[in-house]
């Protein structure tokens, strides 16, 4: 079942010529992003840079859009996304850009077109938050960091 939600999109003038962020196939959550890029970007081992996607979106209140990494990417040249997943607040109308980070041992290039990261719209639950004296008990209780073991 899919549900679907009006995002509306603009796109900034360095965005000309590059294609709407889409999904890449029928089953896919995440929409792909391009780099707008004016002059390509090279990241070296360890470097990171803001690489704009030339777009501003508008969601409805209770919707957010989360930027993550692309899976192809990580795996064969070790570059991803810091902040990640970003988060984009339905009240933000500003650029999306992307914080992309070489971790790889070779430098990268990025350039104008560049599928460089992806966009899942999501659902938003906010917390009432109550302040207690104490939480109720669990079998797990403080365990946490490796806690259950290695494997």
């Amino acid at each position: 079942m899919n549900q679907e939600v009006e995002v509306t999109i603009k796109t900034l003038p360095h965005f000309d010529g590059l294609e709407l962020p889409r999904y890449m196939s029928e089953g896919a959550s995440a929409l792909d992003l391009t780099a707008a890029l004016s002059q390509e970007v090279c990241l070296k081992p360890g470097q990171r840079a803001l690489i704009p996607t030339g777009i501003s979106i508008a969601m409805p209140h209770g919707v957010e859009a989360q930027i993550r990494p692309r899976s192809g990417l990580a795996i064969k040249h070790g570059i991803t996304m810091l902040n990640s997943p970003g988060t984009i607040d339905s009240d933000y109308r500003g650029e999306i850009q992307v914080i992309a980070v070489n971790l790889g041992q070779e430098d990268f290039v990025i350039t104008r077109g560049m599928r460089i990261a992806q966009m899942v719209i999501s659902q938003v639950i906010k917390a009432k938050l109550t302040l207690v004296d104490n939480l109720d008990a669990t079998a797990r209780g403080h365990g946490g960091f490796g806690h259950t073991g290695t494997h």
